[in-house]
Formats: structure tokens, sequence, C-alpha cells
């Protein structure tokens, strides 16, 4: 049911992997000269795993694809925005220790 990997995303493939499925999906909006995302990538390929039958994990390079952080007001990087069944459902800004993003997680899926 669920790809333990972390999937890359792009705003061609955005609808069709994150809102047009059912589930949870963190999507990472992230740039390779951001230093806070540099941080956070190794927490969430563990999150991938830990949460590989709750949450699937996706990044979305920002430098590259620009129409769905601007359709989602992505100010800052990293960001992190949690969706259920194709909506946002939380958000969270800001680089986050694995603790932090846990609990975000736990209080947010159902």
């Amino acid at each position: 049911m669920y790809n333990y990997e972390i999937i890359e995303l792009t705003d061609s493939n955005f609808e069709s992997k994150i809102i047009k499925n059912k589930g949870y999906f963190l999507v990472d909006f992230w740039a390779s000269w951001c230093n806070p995302c540099k941080i956070l990538s190794p927490i969430l390929e563990d999150i991938s795993l830990e949460y590989k039958n709750k949450i699937i994990v996706a990044k979305l390079n920002v430098e590259y694809n620009t129409k769905i952080p601007s359709k989602y007001s992505i100010k800052g990087i990293p960001t992190l925005l949690l969706f259920s069944d194709g909506l946002v459902k939380a958000t969270k800004v800001g680089a986050v220790s694995k603790i932090q993003l846990k609990e975000f997680l736990n209080s947010n899926l159902s």
C-alpha cells in the first residue's frame, strides 16, 4: 500500500501523486542551498521508515518547481505540509528535530 522511499515531486506530477491519492502525505518544500533543509533530510528518511504504514514522505525542490509552492503560499523553507486525502491538514515551517517532527505527526494523524 505504501512506498517506503521518499517521492520526488514536481509541478507536473504533484496533483497525480498527492492530490488525487488517499492517505497521508508529508511534503517537504526544500532547496539545495538551504542548510536547514539539509539538516532535515536525514530526519525525513528516518520518518519515512518509522511511519511507513501511516504516511508517504515526498519532497519538492522549490528552485525548479515554482507553481506548487506559490499555490500553497510557501514563503520560507523548509516547509512541511501534511496532506490527508488531497487536502492540507497541518503545516510546519522551519527545521525541526526528529522528536518535534514525531510530535507534529502524532498530533495530526488520525
